[in-house]
């Protein structure tokens, strides 16, 4: 058995610090993994990912950062991503851009391949994750039977769709982006795991972790505002999985919402 932790988008060094704190509270509560997988586009201050960021999930015990639609929020990132075996950006961005879409990770004498993808649905245009998925499946299968596929997307129809699509061929797809978990935890019938959404780690009292006064002018007034991210109780969004390795079907998900957390500095 092949047990994965899955922690929904990290927003800012607050995310970070909650991210670290719950890791703890559930090594307390008996809790063991194999990989750890952590959505990481907001990590910098709610827009991007740096290399100092990513160094402090690493040593927090994250095995592979995904991103999304602010992959390229922090200019830096062309510096680094290249390099970057445990950072994956989607997928479905066109050919040429710099990092990869997917891993394949070997840890303690068992695989895993991750898969990242982003919507289209309400998203900017990009290639489709239906045909990136396909492409990318084609090689990770060669290699391990447990694959699982973070989808960051707007519409739960489009995940949804995309988990149909992949049943049978991939142990699990998780839907990332709207920082709002969902209560639709499902194994499809052929043996994939699905959430159409994972949830948010970071603040608890903001508007999906940005500060709540800046986000209600920006709504009321219609006029720009800097959005910061918010202070006070924070929350973790993750799920647990548990897969078959010998023939990658997932047999157990466990969402995991944590919330009011004060965690002091």
């Amino acid at each position: 058995m092949v047990k994965v932790l899955f922690i929904g988008d990290i927003c800012g060094n607050a995310g970070i610090k909650t991210c670290k704190y719950a890791l703890g509270e559930l090594k307390n509560n008996g809790y063991d993994f194999d990989f750890i997988i952590a959505n990481g586009e907001n990590a910098a201050g709610g827009l991007g990912i740096t290399y100092a960021l990513a160094k402090d999930l690493y040593q927090m015990g994250i095995d592979v950062i995904t991103l999304g639609n602010h992959t390229w929020s922090k200019r830096e990132i062309t510096n680094f991503i290249d390099d970057e075996k445990r950072i994956i950006r989607p997928a479905n961005y066109p050919s040429g851009v710099p990092g990869k879409g997917a891993v394949l990770l070997e840890k303690n004498g068992k695989k895993i391949g991750i898969i990242n993808v982003l919507g289209l649905v309400y998203m900017e245009p990009n290639d489709s994750p239906f045909t990136a998925c396909d492409r990318e499946l084609s090689e990770l299968k060669k290699y391990t039977k447990t694959v699982v596929v973070d989808i960051h997307a707007e519409a739960t129809s489009e995940k949804c769709a995309l988990a149909w699509y992949l049943d049978g061929r991939v142990s699990s797809v998780i839907g990332t982006h709207t920082h709002v978990q969902t209560a639709d935890e499902r194994i499809l019938d052929c043996g994939t795991g699905f959430l159409s959404d994972v949830g948010m780690t970071g603040p608890y009292e903001g508007v999906i972790g940005m500060d709540k006064e800046a986000v209600l002018k920006k709504f009321v007034m219609h006029m720009p505002e800097r959005f910061e991210t918010a202070k006070g109780k924070m929350q973790f969004g993750a799920v647990c999985l548990e897969i078959n390795e010998e023939n990658g079907k997932c047999c157990k998900l466990e969402r995991i919402f944590m919330n009011n957390l004060e965690i002091g500095k």
